[in-house]
């Protein structure tokens, strides 16, 4: 693929724009939130490792700080997903979106900042009432505050976040993330290597780095992968043989991973959230977890169920058979030796079913490896590198491979017709 000189200046101004942005994002996370005494946090943190987990989930390893752009991107990540949801429950809003038409990816994209401004309201009144345990000079003045910064702080990294999409290179919010996982890496790398663990030898160090490398390797499989389902219109019937409609061009490709990390992120919730809201002492004291410290073995078994389910269940909610049978018979295309209508759905739900058990099966796998590496070489410093990290890493790449090329022959094309 050649790239001319215009291509490569189009790239360039992307490429600097986003930069530009993230490293403003960034900066901003490490501006403090004034009236908090950033002293006691840090001593409160280093001496604490469910605050540390708190702040290191938004902000990175190492940061001592509760800053402006804090909150980062998750308040719009958590009302996407909630929007998700709500689509595949909602008919109105699930045929608004299915339609395509602008005013409904307008309406859309309302009802998820509108969402993204409440999220943030709830996770910055969480971090403000949080605090009260760690500031002497707490109140209730203060906690408005700061609730007032990070929920502005929050609407700026989303307003930011579009920018990228719109002028930059890539996803604005999947680059965010992105950023976040970068950040920590290092400090993970001297953490694995650097502590004095006698498991830990060169041969275990290279045994990590290959099944990394293989869990990519799957990961990127996993995203590429398509099960061919392949096409044939009315006229092709009358006019070529059923062996000339499989080498045509028309097909649908079914992905592996429909779900993406989605039932990652739901499995999570419903197993670490009650724990950890437990550690933050918001709820009665719940014995709960630590029988799963000692059942660890039916704790993963449950853990590799869930993602299967919820693969499952979300991948019905992407994509519907009953709503793909019905748009091929209006384009009067059919799948060969199947008939339209209700075979179809039948069809297409059989196929879907399978593609989604290896997918989820794929998927569950590969969540399941760092805890293997943690389990068999005594290593507790893996906790930032989760298959939802490599899923995002991976995925992120693809995207902006993609992109890339999307820019490429458009100007080809543009310059064609000009």
């Amino acid at each position: 693929m050649k790239i001319n000189k215009e291509i490569k200046d189009i790239i360039l101004k992307r490429v600097l724009i986003t930069i530009g942005i993230l490293l403003l994002i960034r900066t901003g996370t490490f501006l403090p939130v004034p009236g908090i005494n950033h002293s006691d946090l840090a001593f409160y943190i280093q001496s604490h490792s469910v605050t540390r987990s708190l702040v290191s989930t938004f902000s990175g390893n190492n940061t001592f700080v509760i800053g402006l752009f804090t909150l980062n991107i998750f308040p719009y990540i958590n009302a996407s997903i909630l929007v998700q949801l709500i689509l595949g429950f909602s008919p109105q809003l699930s045929k608004l979106q299915k339609e395509g038409d602008l005013e409904g990816r307008r309406s859309i994209n309302r009802l998820t900042r509108f969402i993204t401004l409440i999220w943030a309201i709830i996770q910055s009144v969480s971090v403000a009432l949080y605090l009260k345990q760690i500031l002497f000079d707490w109140n209730y003045s203060l906690a408005f505050e700061i609730v007032v910064y990070l929920t502005t702080g929050a609407m700026i990294v989303l307003w930011l976040s579009e920018l990228i999409t719109d002028y930059g290179l890539g996803n604005g919010a999947s680059l965010l993330i992105y950023t976040n996982i970068i950040s920590s890496l290092p400090n993970l790398t001297r953490t694995i290597f650097l502590e004095k663990n006698t498991n830990l030898n060169p041969i275990s160090g290279i045994g990590i780095v290959l099944l990394i490398i293989i869990s990519l390797y799957g990961i990127v499989f996993l995203q590429e992968g398509v099960r061919i389902i392949p096409l044939i219109s009315s006229k092709q019937l009358n006019q070529s043989s059923l062996q000339d409609s499989e080498t045509s061009n028309n097909y649908i490709p079914l992905r592996f991973n429909q779900a993406g990390v989605m039932p990652i992120i739901l499995t999570t919730a419903i197993l670490v959230v009650p724990n950890y809201i437990n550690n933050l002492g918001l709820l009665p004291k719940i014995d709960l977890p630590i029988i799963f410290e000692s059942f660890k073995f039916f704790y993963w078994i449950g853990y590799f169920g869930l993602i299967l389910i919820f693969s499952s269940f979300y991948s019905t909610i992407v994509l519907n058979p009953k709503d793909i049978s019905d748009q091929l018979q209006k384009m009067a295309v059919t799948i060969p030796g199947i008939r339209p209508g209700i075979q179809t759905t039948f069809y297409l739900k059989q196929v879907m079913k399978r593609i989604t058990l290896v997918g989820a099966t794929m998927l569950a796998t590969l969540a399941t490896v760092p805890n293997f590496i943690e389990s068999t070489l005594s290593i507790t410093s893996l906790n930032g590198l989760s298959a939802t990290s490599l899923l995002i890493l991976a995925g992120v790449v693809l995207d902006l491979v993609r992109e890339v090329k999307n820019i490429y022959y458009s100007n080809i094309y543009n310059n064609m017709y000009q």
